[in-house]
């Protein structure tokens, strides 16, 4: 191995170490605890090694939403793939949404809260953001409806779902009636 592929490989895990202890910190303590201060303290580099590799906070939301995008992904396709039949797939995808919601707040709010300084819904949107879009739209574009453009119905269940976290995270939704909230959302929205 090459002194350069060495140091890559160095800069790669710092980078690494730096996503999971601020997505560690955000997840035990709120995004207003992770600070750079923090950060370079928790993993023992310097404030200037860590801004070596992002330029603040901001950038660093960004890195946890990315990655946290992709989970999200891999956790509804998981979900609705062992799932039988439409309706059993949008039940699937919708638990599966709301679970990684609820297990992992802070990641949560880093893709669909916070500024991370990504771009949505446009040409130069990261590929991460676009294939959990992707991920929710495999299954809510097989039950769209005639004449309904699959995209938008996946928005429009996308932010139904949206809705339940934001809402039942700020104590406006009782959580106990979850599961009948989705069973609404499948029936009267997927028209199932």
């Amino acid at each position: 191995m090459s002194v350069q592929e060495r140091k890559e490989r160095e800069r790669a895990g710092r980078e690494r170490l730096i996503v999971a202890t601020a997505r560690e910190l955000a997840e035990q303590q709120g995004w207003d605890a992770v600070t750079t201060r923090r950060l370079a303290e928790r993993i023992e580099y310097s404030q200037p090694v860590l801004y070596s590799h992002f330029r603040g906070k901001r950038e660093i939301i960004g890195a946890v939403a990315l990655e946290g995008a992709t989970e999200m992904a891999a956790a509804v396709r998981a979900a609705t793939s062992a799932a039988d039949g439409p309706r059993a797939r949008v039940t699937a995808l919708a638990r599966a949404y709301l679970d990684f919601a609820a297990r992992n707040p802070a990641v949560y709010d880093a893709i669909f809260q916070l500024d991370g300084g990504l771009a949505y819904a446009r040409e130069d949107t990261p590929e991460p953001l676009k294939d959990a879009f992707a991920a929710l739209l495999e299954t809510l574009g097989e039950v769209a409806g005639d004449g309904v453009h699959p995209g938008l119905f996946t928005e429009t269940f996308w932010a139904a779902l949206h809705g339940l976290v934001t809402l039942t995270r700020a104590g406006r939704l009782p959580p106990e009636h979850t599961e009948v909230r989705v069973g609404l959302l499948v029936d009267r929205l997927a028209a199932f």
